[in-house]
């Protein structure tokens, strides 16, 4: 948070216990045409408050109570009429007041204790290693740091150079994704399937084309000359008969 969101978040904790609830934290985000403050409350992890599941539900079956809209009307009314006398915020505002939801952010090292072991996604104010943005599991609180497992290899984050933290939920586990395939030899989907020659297409028949008979060419014009007038034909000569 931001030493204004921190100052903001200090001065409305009380009002927002005084109502049942826990103020998580606070985003204090300045804008020329006005300021956005967006509160982030919650119910109490140590207040064993539970509602039925449903009317039909037996007295013992029982879910957990959560934010609900009357909740963030209640606090906004409350913390309405206290930010108008205390007045920390010149200039125009817009005040929104929210529940964490799945991906809730993380504002304190106690809210870090509270989610060891699972994923968060961090961006911080001065960069660490050549980077700003990290996620991975947070694996334990050592003092005034946040240890968080990234790629691997644990590092050590300060606390006061973290800008923001989210809280990366399961979305496998939750049911907003599908479950991932299973891979390698205990799947049997994952056999080898031998490909398919891939198929020919159809050979075009062509039809025989019909030879043309080759034309004779036209009797050359030779340079010889013409025949004469046909002459007479002689009477064969007879033979003596014998006597």
């Amino acid at each position: 948070m931001s030493d204004k969101a921190r100052q903001i978040s200090a001065l409305l904790s009380p009002t927002v216990e005084s109502l049942g609830l826990e103020l998580l934290g606070a985003e204090y985000l300045p804008a020329p045409g006005g300021a956005t403050l967006r509160l982030y409350i919650d119910v109490p992890q140590d207040v064993a408050v539970a509602e039925p599941a449903s009317a039909q539900a037996p007295a013992g079956d029982s879910a957990p109570r959560m934010v609900t809209i009357e909740d963030c009307e209640a606090v906004s009314r409350e913390v309405s009429a206290q930010l108008d006398v205390e007045d920390p915020i010149t200039g125009n505002y817009t005040l929104e007041v929210s529940s964490p939801g799945v991906d809730r952010p993380l504002f304190t090292l106690g809210q870090f204790q509270r989610h060891l072991g699972e994923s968060a996604k961090l961006v911080l104010r001065l960069p660490q290693d050549g980077r700003r943005r990290l996620q991975g599991p947070i694996t334990r609180i050592d003092g005034e740091r946040v240890v968080v497992l990234v790629d691997g290899v644990e590092m050590s984050v300060a606390f006061e150079n973290i800008d923001k933290a989210r809280v990366m939920p399961d979305w496998v586990a939750l049911g907003f994704a599908p479950q991932p395939k299973k891979t390698g030899a205990g799947n049997p989907d994952a056999a080898k399937k031998t490909p398919k020659p891939a198929a020919k297409a159809p050979a075009k028949k062509v039809a025989p084309k019909k030879k043309t008979p080759a034309r004779k060419p036209p009797p050359r014009k030779s340079g010889a000359a013409k025949p004469g007038p046909a002459k007479p034909k002689q009477p064969a000569a007879k033979r003596p008969r014998a006597e």
